[in-house]
């Protein structure tokens, strides 16, 4: 037991000294030809993040039977510039304010500076991935092209006689399941993994990529306890899980949360009373089980993967990406 608490701990020391190491290449990357555009590409890098993405491609690259460490942390970089660079533009179409608790870059910059930040940081995106081989670059290409349908989609919202809350889903599974697939992919591939393993780990990062971002929509209810600001997304009338429970709902004594939701939560006051009834509504909880029931249906996909450190990693995000929304 104790040999394998220290297999464990070394395994652990050993997948942080790598993201350490991407944490500084990311800050390269950002690097351009002025101290301007240098300082607006790190000013989301710098304000950090989960960095969730080049976390599942240093776990997947254990899955194959060797992975060159330069590799991994391309793959690493790739995955995450090109999560970085969207929240550049997700920021300029929502108009925000705040990222990562400070004033975003289209509030610093503006949003053409803003919108051409993301583009640059697109830009060595690709630079990087070319060194990966035209399979990489193809992959990254398809995603790319994903998550622009899913903002495109989000944008116009459903169309008539669309579900909304289907709709929703695969906006999520378009703007975050995607890449997240893809990070898994990456790191499996660069090790050499088979393509059933491949595949595997693709359908696991969709999967818990979508446990994510669900789990934030309860979070921006239910923040209080997490430090996050609470009611963002309710505040910008962003379409979130529980939101759209609540909707289905043909309960009579929502009646005043509807009319709450269908109007202006710029007032802090009205926001508060949206978020109070939000948190009473059995919408959170359904929605907490949805979670739940994704994050099992993750971990399962995990079960023909061998055992070791790496597939532990990986069934114990099932658990963390649940306990953070309850």
């Amino acid at each position: 037991m104790l040999a394998e608490e220290t297999r464990n701990e070394e395994f652990a020391d050993s997948v942080r000294d790598l993201l350490d190491v991407v944490e500084g290449e990311l800050l390269a990357a950002a690097e351009a030809n002025t101290a301007l555009v240098t300082e607006a590409a790190r000013h989301i890098i710098s304000a950090g993040g989960k960095r969730f993405r080049p976390l599942l491609v240093v776990l997947a690259s254990q899955f194959g039977p060797s992975a060159a460490r330069d590799d991994v942390v391309r793959s690493a970089l790739v995955v995450e510039l090109t999560h970085v660079a969207s929240l550049y533009h997700d920021d300029v179409m929502d108009d925000a304010r705040l990222r990562r608790g400070s004033p975003s870059a289209n509030v610093r910059w503006g949003n053409s500076v803003a919108i051409m930040v993301g583009d640059f940081l697109f830009a060595r995106a690709s630079d990087i991935v070319s060194e990966l081989g035209t399979d990489f670059v193809r992959m990254q290409a398809r995603t790319f092209a994903r998550l622009v349908q899913g903002q495109i989609a989000e944008s116009v919202g459903p169309q008539d006689g669309e579900d909304p809350l289907q709709h929703y889903l695969q906006v999520v599974a378009d703007k975050t399941g995607s890449l997240i697939a893809t990070s898994a992919v990456f790191g499996s591939k660069v090790a050499g993994a088979d393509r059933e393993v491949q595949d595997i780990l693709a359908a696991f990062g969709e999967e818990i990529g979508m446990v994510f971002q669900l789990s934030d929509d309860i979070i921006d209810i239910t923040s209080d306890e997490t430090g996050k600001t609470p009611g963002t997304d309710l505040r910008e009338g962003v379409p979130t899980l529980p939101i759209l429970l609540v909707r289905q709902s043909a309960d009579a004594g929502d009646a005043r949360l509807l009319e709450l939701l269908d109007s202006d939560l710029s007032d802090d006051d009205t926001l508060s009373e949206a978020l109070a009834l939000l948190r009473r509504h059995p919408a959170v909880e359904r929605a907490r089980t949805e979670v739940r029931r994704r994050a099992e249906q993750a971990r399962a996909l995990l079960e023909p993967l061998p055992d070791g450190p790496a597939k532990s990693a990986l069934q114990d995000l099932c658990d963390s990406v649940v306990t953070r929304s309850s």
